[in-house]
């Protein structure tokens, strides 16, 4: 005899889907850094090493792309911010602050993107923003001033935070790109198309400022040390292109679909925790207890900050922290 579900029952299992999706999402992103760290440590330019990402991940979503492919002439604009900032610009900084900083660091000056967002929005565009908002704002300033040690004359090296705060920019530059570059009228476009076009683009971008031809590519046949543990390169490789890229986009974007943008945005902040544990356990780096203390009251001030972003629509672009998360966790509109 065929059960019959109840709407209840089955809008509860959809979000405990939803849920385990958004986690596994959020595990996938966590670990890209700590994959990606031993790679750079054994001679690979961390260019080379967003190169190798983000082409990787292209060619494995390019059927997306092939389906989706009137994406080009609708949002040409989008498609192109998308890959110029939010993949290779955001990508290219995170990596490169990697091989100067902890893992955790750097993801965590990266949360700052939704407090930057209503900066913008308040100074530049001089629109108001709430109370908790301006809330938001202050403590994850003063969060991210506990994870720098800024009492100590910065306990890290100063051009791996400034590279880490420009993958921030460069997400702020893309929700101000897909704030302005759509019409209200447009049908909003699939996140997985976006992303795949975006990842095309991004690839084209860097392989001209890359130059994978100078590559060491003997580092990939190789092993990579990881805090005393030899590993293989293809397979911290493989982890960064098919689990940290294109599982985490893919759960990510299935997640949010449902999930309310709050759940979706809560979970999206264990993303930071699980990289700083992760590296901690397998890369050896350790924080401070002002430092963790500090991290949690970003990621507090991040998710008051996103929370308190007025949306214009269902499916407007909001800050969701992270270096890749910006599709996977919101739709996009413009």
């Amino acid at each position: 005899m065929p059960v019959h579900m109840s709407v209840s029952s089955q809008g509860s299992r959809g979000k405990g889907v939803g849920l385990g999706l958004a986690l596994v999402s959020a595990l996938a992103f966590g670990g890209s850094g700590v994959a990606a760290k031993p790679l750079i440590e054994a001679g690979l330019d961390p260019l080379h090493v967003v190169w190798l990402r983000v082409t990787g991940a292209a060619l494995v979503m390019l059927p997306l792309a092939v389906r989706h492919r009137a994406l080009v002439r609708r949002r040409p604009a989008l498609l192109a911010g998308f890959g110029l900032l939010a993949v290779a610009g955001v990508q290219a900084c995170y990596f490169a602050a990697l091989s100067r900083i902890p893992v955790g660091v750097a993801l965590l000056i990266e949360y700052l993107a939704p407090a930057l967002v209503l900066g913008w929005v308040r100074f530049v565009q001089r629109r108001p923003v709430t109370r908790a908002a301006a809330l938001g704002v202050v403590l994850a300033a003063g969060g991210l001033a506990c994870v720098v040690e800024v009492w100590s004359g910065l306990s890290f090296d100063a051009l791996g935070l400034l590279l880490a705060l420009a993958a921030a920019c460069c997400q702020v530059g893309y929700f101000v790109l897909a704030d302005h570059g759509g019409d209200a009228g447009d049908e909003a476009p699939d996140p997985l198309g976006v992303i795949a076009y975006g990842l095309l683009v991004g690839a084209l971008v860097l392989t001209v400022v890359a130059r994978p031809w100078t590559m060491r590519w003997s580092v990939l046949t190789g092993t990579a040390d990881m805090n005393g543990t030899a590993v293989p390169a293809p397979v911290l490789l493989g982890w960064i292109v098919l689990i940290a890229t294109v599982v985490a986009y893919v759960t990510g974007v299935l997640s949010v679909r449902r999930l309310s943008p709050q759940v979706a945005g809560v979970v999206a902040c264990l993303e930071a925790v699980i990289a700083t544990v992760l590296a901690w356990v397998l890369l050896g780096e350790h924080l401070s207890a002002p430092q963790i203390a500090g991290g949690a009251v970003v990621l507090v001030g991040a998710f008051i900050a996103q929370s308190s972003t007025p949306a214009k629509a269902a499916a407007e672009p909001v800050a969701g922290g992270g270096p890749e998360r910006e599709l996977s966790e919101h739709r996009t509109s413009a």
